[in-house]
């Protein structure tokens, strides 16, 4: 069984600073592309930043010069390092793995339960 779990979610002043973390644990064979997408209220998911295995890393418009997204393939960890954060940051953030378990032997989308970052004065 492979789960993710996130931490580093809350809350912040407009300008401030926040590192998301995400381990994978389990039975896992091999993990491909990492990511992080974020929900606000009342909008559609949307791909804040995402990276692959050879650390090639991919972001939202909206987030580009302020956020970086990395990873460290020896733990199984995704982090996402939020500088200069904006009122419309404001949102659940999960993170999502391409992952081939050991057990199944196809690659398959798993995410975590979602924290909640909220950026208010």
């Amino acid at each position: 069984q492979v789960q993710l779990v996130e931490s580093g979610g809350g809350l912040v002043q407009p300008g401030g600073s926040l590192r998301l973390s995400c381990a994978a644990s389990g039975s896992i064979f091999s993990i491909y592309t990492m990511g992080w997408y974020r929900q606000a209220p009342g909008k559609q998911r949307e791909l804040v930043a995402a990276i692959t295995r050879s650390d090639t890393p991919n972001y939202a418009n909206s987030v580009k010069g302020r956020f970086t997204i990395s990873r460290d393939n020896a733990k199984n960890t995704v982090y996402l390092q939020m500088n200069s954060l904006k009122p419309e940051d404001t949102a659940v953030y999960s993170c999502m793995a391409r992952i081939l378990p050991r057990v199944t032997g196809a690659v398959e989308s798993y995410w975590g339960q979602g924290t909640q970052v909220t950026v208010s004065s």
